[in-house]
Order: C-alpha cells, then structure tokens, then sequence
C-alpha cells in the first residue's frame, strides 16, 4: 500500500473482516458507503480533495470478497495505490449520470438477494444527490435499508493502529500548547493567537488544523465555537485554545487555558475544579461504565450540567457516543473518547477544559499531555 498515512495491509483486511462477519448475521447482501470516513476506513484513500462537493465517491463492500470502488476517474490513480483493484470509474461529474449506472451494476453484481445496507444512524450522511438514490435505486431494483448500525460499531473500537495515530497527533498538539506562550501575551489579537497557534501544530507535525476554535475574556467565555475576533488580550483574561488538528487522517481534540497574567483566585480555583472533575470521569472511565455515568462523575464536581461533557474521537472530530444525560453506550476497550467538563463562573460565562483518552482493561489510558491543576500564565 503505497498512500501517505495509509496503515499496513492486515489492518484493512481485519477491518473487511469484521465487517463481512457482521453482515453475514444481519442478513446484508453489500454496504454502499459514500462518506470520506466510510470510504477510508476500509481503503485508507487519504485525500482533501473531498473538500469539493461536485463529484460523488463510492465504495461498495459485499458480504464477500474485496470492496468495490466506483469514484470519479481523477481519483483512480490514488485509489489504485491503496491495493484495491476493482475500481469503476466515470469522468465525473456528469449531470446526465454521475455514476449511478456504475454503481447500480456493482450492487447488483456482488449483492445478490440480499439488503442494500446503508448507514442511516445519528452522524451519518448521504454523500449524493437524492435524486441519484432514487435513480439508484429504480436502475438497481434492489432494496435499500440501514446498516444495522454495523460502520458505527466498527469505527467505536479502535485497533492499536488507530489508537497509537491518535496517540501522535496529541503529542503533536501538546508540543503546540507547549509554545503558546511564544505568541501570546497582553496586547495580542486573539485573532493573531489563532493564525499563529496554527502554524505551531504544523510546525510540530500536523498535516494540517481542520478545527480551531477558543475565546478569552476576564471571567472566562461563553462562546467556545465562533472565529476569533481582534479583540487584544488584557491582563486579567483566561484565554482557550481548543484545537482538531489531524495527522496520519486522525484527529486530536483537546483544549488548554491560560492565564493572560495574574487573574483572580475564582479563576484559578475553577480551573482547579475542571482537573478535578476530568480525574473523576478518568477514574470512572472503564469498561462496563456507561457514557452518562461518566456525566455524571463530572457533572457532581463542577455543578455544570452541559449538553454533553465529552464525545468519541477518531477519523472525525466527534464520532459515536456522547458523555451526556441520556447516553447509555457502555464503554469497551478501545473507545477513544474526550473528557470536556465546563464549568460556571458569572452569567453567560465560564471555562471548559478537555483531554483525550483510550478505555482499556481496567484503567484507562491518557492520550493527550495531561494538564496540571494549575494554569499555565502567558
């Protein structure tokens, strides 16, 4: 396999396993995928070139036998470096028929009578006009339905592969916050802070930062997901930094605070708190616990009942379950998730922290660089 950030061919091969052993219980003729995150896990077709939206890309994996990839000719050189050598391709995008008809042949070569499955579950999306599935579907004659969850449960537990990429793309954010005092102080845009904390992650070996988000004021932020304003530091402010950066095609996701000099005793003793309730959710995180449980761990510390205090973590910035009021997943070995308690400070204000961790047997393992109970000072 000869694709930058692709994995060795057995970690695909196991993935197809799974996959097909899982299909054969539920009764599923082939799974037609349609995402980047889809199309990669059992390809490891690594490109930006997803960014366009006007060429749909497909993947079909039968109950038997290699996947079949029907893609826009552009993407055929790529996909052949992956070691998959059924490839359809079309010279895309055609407005008179964008695949359709080689995707509908594909299905219904390697199909037989079985369903269609297609991933229908929270997340998930459509990668393609709808009024090509519906010529998919009237050209197929097959039935469509959902995958029986089978990609969620798939990409939920990650091989060591996985984990030991999501592993390096923490070190490389933690080198990052690392420096962040280097290109912030008192004075500075925050909107300065953003472009150069970007260049920080790549310099420290990120392919590249897909999500940068944060805030800054005296008593903390309540808006943790707008671009950065040139609003300047003042002494006194708590500053965030929450970065997505990607390597090798998988995410870190963690932020940090910083003191913008000294800032009140209620700000250090909340920061204090937010470490105390990611240790409470940390040693609760094992398997057999349940997401809400872990919510809840956190939740009694801090006196913050967010929507959700944490999420997975993978091929995408947030994928499977959510560490919230209402989500029963039981946690498995192998689940990377983030730990994002929040707390109060004043009215429409506070702090959120949040690290990054691997449920293994017994305690779990810590991904990202652990803060310490005090706030670093900039």
């Amino acid at each position: 396999m000869d694709v930058p950030g692709a994995f060795a061919p057995g970690e695909y091969a196991a993935r197809l396993s799974r996959a097909q052993a899982e299909m054969a219980r539920a009764g599923i003729g082939a799974l037609l995928l349609s995402t980047e995150a889809e199309v990669r896990y059992f390809t490891g077709f690594l490109t930006r070139f997803w960014e366009s939206p006007s060429r749909p890309w497909y993947l079909v994996v039968p109950a038997q036998g290699a996947p079949v990839a029907v893609i826009p000719e552009i993407g055929a050189p790529l996909m052949a470096r992956t070691g998959l050598t059924d490839i359809r391709t079309w010279p895309a995008p055609d407005p008179a028929d964008d695949g359709t008809a080689l995707l509908a042949e594909a299905l219904r070569e390697v199909a037989g009578r079985g369903q269609i499955g297609v991933p229908m579950g929270p997340e998930t999306h459509l990668r393609m006009p709808l009024a090509d599935f519906e010529r998919l579907k009237a050209r197929s004659g097959l039935r469509f339905g959902d995958d029986a969850g089978i990609m969620a449960a798939l990409r939920a537990i990650k091989s060591e592969a996985e984990i030991a990429r999501i592993r390096e793309v923490c070190a490389v954010a933690g080198r990052a916050f690392a420096r962040v005092p280097e290109i912030a102080a008192a004075g500075v845009p925050l909107d300065q802070v953003f472009r150069d904390f970007q260049r920080l992650l790549l310099e420290e070996g990120a392919d590249w930062v897909p999500y940068l988000a944060g805030g800054a004021g005296p008593d903390g932020y309540g808006d943790v997901i707008s671009p950065a304003g040139a609003r300047r530091l003042a002494a006194g402010d708590v500053m965030m930094l929450d970065t997505g950066a990607v390597r090798g095609g998988y995410f870190c996701d963690f932020d940090r605070n910083f003191a913008v000099g000294p800032v009140p005793d209620a700000v250090r003793r909340a920061h204090a708190c937010l470490m105390d309730a990611c240790e409470a959710g940390l040693s609760l995180a094992q398997p057999g616990a349940r997401a809400c449980d872990l919510f809840e761990a956190m939740a009694a510390v801090t006196g913050a009942r967010a929507g959700r205090l944490g999420h997975g973590l993978g091929m995408q910035l947030t994928e499977g379950l959510s560490l919230s009021e209402g989500d029963p997943t039981v946690l498995e070995p192998g689940m990377v998730i983030t730990l994002e308690p929040w707390i109060a400070l004043s009215a429409g204000s506070g702090m959120v922290h949040e690290e990054n961790i691997v449920i293994r047997e017994g305690a779990a393992e810590v991904l990202s660089p652990w803060a310490g109970s005090d706030m670093p000072e900039v």
